[in-house]
């Protein structure tokens, strides 16, 4: 499946497929942007594969970097997928899973359909 545009609950969200290249730094989240642009997205769904293991290692900079090139161009992000394996190793990522989980720019959901469900109430 490509990377494709949905609509979900009327928010266009722009959702990758798994087995896409590899995202570990800001120009990869720019390259996105320029694949989205097209349709407007207002949110990106992003599977767990696609994100490089030390993504989820808070100290190495990369998810920050990421997601604040996504939120600095109005971008919501779901990071879709089980984190639970990278959440059991680093109390300070459980804790940004917790606090991005009650905002409003980033989410982690468990896949598409809890992504839905949050997206429509």
């Amino acid at each position: 499946m490509p990377d494709q545009l949905r609509q979900i609950h009327g928010v266009p969200v722009y959702v990758c497929a798994p087995d896409g290249a590899l995202i570990g730094g800001e120009r990869d989240a720019v390259d996105l942007l320029g694949d989205m642009a097209a349709g407007r997205a207002e949110m990106i769904a992003i599977p767990v594969e696609r994100l490089v293991p030390d993504f989820f290692r808070l100290r190495t900079g990369i998810a920050g970097a990421v997601v604040q090139k996504f939120v600095g161009y109005h971008t919501k992000v779901a990071i879709v997928g089980d984190v639970s394996a990278y959440a059991v190793e680093s109390g300070p990522l459980r804790d940004w899973i917790r606090e991005s989980n009650n905002g409003r720019d980033l989410w982690f959901t468990a896949d598409l359909a809890e992504l839905e469900k949050r997206l429509g109430g």
